[in-house]
């Protein structure tokens, strides 16, 4: 929805009416019609244009405020915690935690071809997957980090490189950041976290555990290079969950673990898994103050689909 103005949200709100695993944080899935009999049309004035217009400026200020960030913090390398979407993994090869130490980041096109519709392939330039790219990677960074995280007892896979870019590469968790955040060149290296795929998706705890491994062994690195964190994905979606965002958002405000920590896994399915991108992330990040949290719910239907979208960073003083 990021990469769509709030006039072509429709399109996506089309997408969930034929949707038929939309997924509610008690674990259960329905069809829309299903959600909508439940809940009835209860979000129909979260859908007037005026007020996701006003939601749409609010997500593009918090991105300009994020890149703004992230370009005066000057980091030499950035890491970006993502979940791979059947863009590069698939289920013969599902790895939970994986690191990439290859010097070149491969995206791939996946469903954002020319033959798709104007706005997916709207979407797809947002994402960098409306053709190939290649982009800078911190391959012995990478290296290094692999290696000191298997000392810290993590089982983290290895990934060197891109075989074939036209049928598996690096996708939207990667691309976006790059292409919406960046300001110059950075080399990056993408943390793959499993989210969305059973039956090895890492509990809440255990990637904020991760999270503070993966702290500890950037600490660790001999180099005096300038590293940056950055955590991609929604929180809650394809249904929004407000009181499921704002007790993360929460516990980011308050500096409480315990929040994040026991997320139940059946609030943690479909979009919504990628909540464990973001305790991951906090738990790298957890020993500096919060300077800034925004959200916005992003509704697009009136049975109440949409995005929930947050906006964070944390550094030793404020960068804004």
């Amino acid at each position: 929805m990021l990469n769509l103005s709030a006039s072509q949200w429709r399109h996506r709100a089309e997408v969930d009416f034929n949707n038929r695993k939309l997924t509610l944080s008690d674990g259960r899935t329905l069809s829309y019609p299903d959600l909508l009999a439940e809940r009835g049309p209860r979000f129909r004035d979260q859908i007037e244009l005026d007020l996701m217009e006003q939601r749409e400026r609010g997500c593009q200020a918090a991105l300009d405020r994020l890149g703004d960030v992230l370009e005066r913090a000057a980091p030499d390398v950035v890491l970006i915690v993502g979940d791979d979407q059947a863009e590069l993994f698939s289920s013969d090869n599902q790895p939970a935690f994986a690191i990439f130490h290859g010097e070149e980041i491969v995206t791939t096109t996946g469903k954002y071809t020319k033959s798709s519709p104007d706005w997916m392939q709207q979407v797809g330039r947002g994402f960098l997957m409306d053709d190939i790219y290649r982009l800078p990677a911190a391959g012995s960074f990478g290296w290094e980090l692999i290696e000191r995280l298997i000392d810290m007892e993590v089982d983290v896979a290895s990934v060197g490189g891109v075989k074939d870019p036209a049928k598996a590469g690096f996708g939207h968790a990667y691309g976006f950041i790059v292409k919406r955040l960046f300001r110059r060149s950075i080399p990056v290296v993408p943390v793959m976290l499993n989210t969305y795929f059973a039956p090895n998706v890492p509990s809440a705890s255990r990637c904020y555990d991760v999270g503070r491994k993966l702290r500890a062994a950037i600490g660790a690195m001999p180099s005096e290079l300038k590293v940056a964190v950055v955590a991609s994905g929604g929180l809650s979606h394809f249904v929004v969950d407000e009181t499921l965002d704002l007790r993360v958002i929460d516990a980011f405000r308050e500096g409480n673990e315990q929040p994040l920590r026991t997320v139940p896994r059946e609030a943690l399915r479909s979009g919504s898994s990628e909540i464990l991108n973001w305790i991951l992330t906090a738990g790298a990040v957890d020993h500096l103050p919060l300077q800034m949290a925004e959200y916005f719910p992003l509704y697009r239907s009136e049975a109440g689909t949409g995005v929930g979208a947050g906006f964070c960073y944390w550094a030793v003083e404020s960068l804004a």
